[in-house]
C-alpha cells in the first residue's frame, strides 16, 4: 500500500510551467532580433571604410535588444509556474 502511494505522488511534472515557455520564447526572439539587427554592414573592399558600422542600430539598439532578451530568459527561469495554483 505504501509504494502505490509513493507511485501516485511521484508523478513526472515539469519544471517549467507554460508561462514558463512562453516567457523563454519571447526572450529568444529578442536575443534573436538583436543578432540580426547587429549583422552586415561590412565592405566587399577592405581598403575602404564603411561608416555605417557604427550607426545607432548597431551600437545601441542591438546590444540593448540582447541584454534585454537575457533578462527576460532570467525572469523565465525564476518564475513560479505554480504560484497560482491551490493544489499543493
Amino acid at each position: 500500500m505504501g509504494e502505490q502511494k509513493r507511485k501516485e505522488s511521484a508523478k513526472a511534472e515539469f519544471v517549467f510551467g507554460k508561462k514558463n515557455y512562453k516567457f523563454m520564447l519571447i526572450g529568444l526572439a529578442f536575443i534573436a532580433i538583436g543578432f540580426i539587427l547587429m549583422s552586415g554592414g561590412g565592405s566587399d573592399d577592405p581598403n575602404v571604410f564603411d561608416p555605417s558600422i557604427f550607426s545607432f542600430r548597431r551600437i545601441r539598439l542591438a546590444p540593448t535588444l540582447i541584454l534585454i532578451g537575457f533578462a527576460i530568459e532570467v525572469y523565465a527561469i525564476l518564475l513560479n509556474p505554480n504560484k497560482g495554483d491551490s493544489k499543493k
